[in-house]
């Protein structure tokens, strides 16, 4: 590693002294012969050139920065949170933020009491979120339930990582989507969104809050290794959709889960005028306990309403994005959106959509782009294709697939590769 650093300096035309300054003072002298000799062995140094014209001023973070400053902007109030890799990052980072942004963040003994604690903040009108990776995010899925069920907005940040089990933890892996998309037990609405880049990253963050707040939902944002832990660099940021807590003031005659035609109970907090009650049971539309056949019925065709209005919702906010022009179509998702970004100008007559809403999945619009395409081929980093079945189930279209398993990224030349050898384009 102190050859290669001294090799890249030496190729940069970075002076060497400073570069010994610094591994003297936290290695001491012993290691200095090799970053030397690692100068010394590089011939050429490469010229590097100011960008032409006016200069600007960039932004440049990680996914893991874009999803905690997505929470800030969105008003977060707390964070809890149990380590976890490759979401840790995430508790790390608004830790330091919570004097200058008067948040709390609080890490609980393990990740059930993280969720059950959220929830019950949520029910005291704070906003929250809660993060983790697949094995944490396991232990989450009964009170992903008690949120279905008691209506109560949260939302969950999860960061892939190769699974089952304990897995790998430090490589990146798209495995967990369908267990996204269906954890716990029950029918009950959710939103799932997966952000593909830092900048992206951080407007789904704002945007899993707004619609956790507006519907009373499950957000989950859908990360990975790979999008977490990369950096990015972005021009400027345009202005996020506004968030806030649709709270009410409650009447006398305060119902908990009034029925509506649009599913949405009008969400208050307790200590006010009316009892706020949420249940864990099936309940009638005071939130008493109720084993009522009526009641059931009437409550489940409640919570599923919901859904018409998210995907009604999600259609404004670009739940797909195509890039390029060409006959032939890549689909992706997640962070293999910058591989194949960058491989498309080696793909004459491709175009590639990036699917960033998973749940409400925008059916319509896929399938145009599917139907309107000559061939088209499915990236993933996982083994079985998991958004290929997604799409099978919802459109009724199957498509090939070019799929990564090792835990390690995408590479542009990964995609090139396997676009070209694969016999059906």
């Amino acid at each position: 590693n102190n050859v290669l650093l001294g090799s890249l300096f030496k190729t940069l035309g970075l002076p060497l002294q400073p570069l010994l300054n610094v591994i003297e003072n936290e290695f001491g002298k012993h290691i200095l012969q090799a970053v030397k000799a690692g100068y010394e062995a590089v011939e050429k140094r490469m010229k590097l050139f100011e960008p032409e014209g006016k200069k600007i001023r960039r932004y440049f973070l990680s996914g893991s920065e874009a999803v905690a400053y997505g929470a800030i902007a969105a008003g977060l109030d707390v964070y809890f949170a149990y380590p976890m890799t490759p979401a840790t990052s995430v508790l790390h980072i608004l830790a330091t933020k919570q004097s200058e942004h008067n948040i709390a963040v609080i890490q609980l003994e393990n990740e059930i009491a993280v969720v059950n604690a959220a929830l019950g903040a949520s029910y005291a009108g704070a906003t929250v979120m809660v993060g983790s990776s697949g094995g944490g995010f396991a232990l989450m899925t009964e009170a992903l339930s008690l949120q279905g069920m008691s209506e109560l907005p949260l939302v969950v940040y999860l960061a892939q990582r190769p699974a089952p089990s304990t897995g790998v933890p430090t490589y990146t892996a798209q495995g967990d989507l369908k267990f996204a998309i269906n954890a716990g037990h029950g029918e009950f609405p959710r939103v799932v969104v997966a952000p593909g880049d830092a900048k992206e990253a951080f407007y789904r963050t704002i945007e899993a809050f707004y619609l956790a707040q507006k519907y009373r939902v499950l957000s989950i944002v859908l990360s990975d290794k790979q999008l977490a832990e990369s950096n990015y660099s972005f021009d400027n940021f345009e202005k996020p959709i506004k968030t806030k807590r649709f709270l009410v003031k409650p009447s006398s005659n305060y119902k908990s889960y009034e029925i509506t035609k649009t599913g949405i109970s009008p969400r208050a907090v307790p200590g006010q005028t009316a009892f706020v009650r949420a249940s864990s049971y099936e309940h009638d539309d005071y939130g008493y306990t109720t084993e009522s056949s009526r009641w059931i019925v009437k409550m489940n065709e409640k919570r599923l309403r919901k859904m018409k209005c998210i995907e009604e919702e999600i259609n404004k906010l670009q739940p797909i994005t195509v890039y390029g022009k060409g006959k032939n179509l890549i689909i992706g998702w997640g962070s293999t959106k910058g591989a194949i970004l960058d491989a498309l100008s080696e793909l004459h007559g491709f175009r590639f959509m990036q699917v960033s809403y998973i749940s409400p999945f925008p059916t319509a619009r896929v399938k145009e782009e599917i139907e309107s395409s000559k061939n088209v081929l499915l990236i993933e980093n996982n083994a079985t294709g998991l958004l290929g079945q997604i799409i099978a189930e919802k459109t009724g279209c199957f498509i090939d697939k070019l799929l990564k398993y090792d835990g390690r990224p995408f590479t542009s030349k990964d995609v090139i590769i396997g676009v070209k050898r694969n016999e059906n384009l």
